[in-house]
């Protein structure tokens, strides 16, 4: 049995299982955002596992963060063609399959690939879930409907490392890590049945079409940059690692050419030029990939330092990290007390927390003979949590505050797709520093432990400037008001 089909985003009279369908949205949600933080504390479990490389193993991070972030703005728009419960539907099927095939996977390349089908369908679901909600709720019920969201997101970000840590320490049927993959798929048939039984299905527009061509550029453009980013240190920097990263140059101003002229001839952009008309929303993609751009490639260096480096175990390392997800939570809930209030302020003030956590975890990490002492870690990370925690809610109000009410579901795809693509950029630029360091240093190395905390120094720096520079550039941001600057 299914959900009764309906023609409008409006309901015309709240649906008895509105709340049941809500969860199942908040599952999918809760879902795809748990398997970013879950992975990170598996990672030297999984380099172990398959005898990877550091750049295999910077690939299974990548490759979720790279398909997501490509897929995302195509996706909300294939949503709006085919419906938005049938793409629901379709991308927790495709995330499920994806996180079956992780589980199962023989080899690191297979992990990958297998990641990349993850992406894929995380980024299907993304832009649905939202989207959803007026289907489903009056408007005054909807407030509470888009706070549950922020909630889900906050104990998503602080159950993802505990989670991922226990389930490798079980062990579960001699499996190891694969269970972090594993689980996703009984949740996702759960979320399955929910959504077809309790969701409302909303035709489509089949007269919406799809920018094929600006999708592949930027694909490549992407794939131009990381590739010889992540896999330039194992290849001793041959010329065609410098040669690719140039390249990319050409293929970004043709897909700059290409959305120009898309614009021109009124078809459908994968990158709305529109958009450009505000400047509050160009300086804040930059201030967005900046921010976004050291979290991944800190959480992956910090998980070798601590398990490989010292020794931790997976919940060992999961429960170390806690208080930045913390941090991240108790900042997200009085952020939505101050509501719009100090805005401007309040960014700048996330970003200094961000940098002075980061440095502050600098100068707590063993060195030398020293034994790693995990509490002093508290309070460097729960700084850097909240200072992220802090930023974020008025950084994405400021910057769409000013965009136009018919150009704000394409500014916030291309918002979210930028801040995976700063990302998967943060990863590789973070990580060659990290590995690199290990590389030259570790092999024959009297104190390991000393080896990666340098390491770890060395890696953050990267994060800590970028982080500062954000706090210079949200004093270019525009008041919020509404309309083109």
């Amino acid at each position: 049995m299914t959900a009764p089909s309906v023609s409008h985003a409006e309901p015309e009279a709240p649906s008895p299982g509105r709340w049941i369908a809500m969860a199942s949205l908040l599952l999918a949600g809760f879902m795809n955002l748990i398997d970013i933080t879950i992975v990170n504390v598996a990672i030297p479990s999984l380099q172990d596992a398959f005898d990877a490389t550091d750049s295999q193993i910077e690939w299974v991070v990548a490759a979720y963060i790279m398909a997501f972030a490509l897929c995302l703005i195509p996706a909300g728009r294939l949503g709006d063609v085919v419906g938005r419960r049938r793409m629901f539907v379709a991308g927790v099927a495709v995330f499920g399959l994806g996180s079956l095939l992780c589980g199962m996977a023989p080899s690191i390349g297979a992990l990958v690939a297998a990641r990349v089908l993850q992406g894929i369908g995380g980024a299907m679901i993304g832009p649905q879930t939202l989207a959803l909600v007026p289907v489903l709720f009056p408007p005054r019920e909807r407030g509470l409907a888009f706070a549950l969201f922020g909630l889900s997101a906050g104990l998503a970000s602080v159950t993802g490392p505990v989670l991922g840590g226990w389930l490798i320490s079980l062990d579960l049927w001699g499996l190891g890590w694969r269970p972090i993959f594993l689980v996703n798929v009984p949740v996702g048939l759960l979320t399955i049945f929910a959504a077809l039984r309790f969701v409302p299905s909303v035709p489509g527009d089949r007269s919406l079409r799809l920018d094929f061509v600006g999708i592949a550029l930027a694909g490549l453009a992407l794939l131009l940059i990381l590739f010889p980013l992540i896999e330039g240190r194992q290849f001793g920097w041959p010329w065609w690692c410098f040669a690719l990263i140039a390249a990319a140059v050409p293929v970004v101003l043709a897909f700059a050419l290409w959305q120009r002229y898309r614009a021109r001839i009124g078809a459908a952009q994968l990158l709305p030029v529109a958009l450009f008309r505000y400047r509050s929303y160009v300086i804040g993609l930059a201030i967005t990939m900046l921010i976004f751009g050291g979290i991944p490639g800190f959480f992956l260096v910090l998980a070798f330092m601590l398990q490989v480096g010292n020794g931790l175990t997976p919940l060992e390392s999961g429960l170390t990290t806690l208080p930045f997800s913390v941090g991240v939570l108790l900042a997200s809930v009085a952020s939505g007390v101050m509501g719009l209030r100090w805005p401007r302020k309040r960014i700048m003030a996330g970003c200094l927390l961000l940098a002075g956590g980061m440095v502050l975890l600098r100068t707590v990490l063993p060195m030398g003979g020293e034994a790693l002492v995990r509490a002093a870690l508290f309070l460097p990370l729960i700084i850097s949590g909240l200072g992220l925690g802090t930023a974020i809610s008025p950084l994405f109000q400021t910057i769409l505050s000013n965009v136009e009410d018919g150009d704000a579901g394409a500014a916030s795809g291309a918002l979210q797709a930028f801040q995976q693509v700063g990302g998967a950029l943060g990863l590789a630029v973070m990580g060659e520093v990290f590995f690199s360091h290990l590389g030259r240093n570790l092999p024959g190395a009297e104190e390991p432990v000393a080896v990666y905390s340098t390491a770890m120094q060395l890696a953050i720096i990267p994060g800590v400037a970028g982080f500062i520079c954000e706090a210079f550039l949200v004093w270019r941001l525009p008041r919020p008001e509404r309309g083109p600057r």
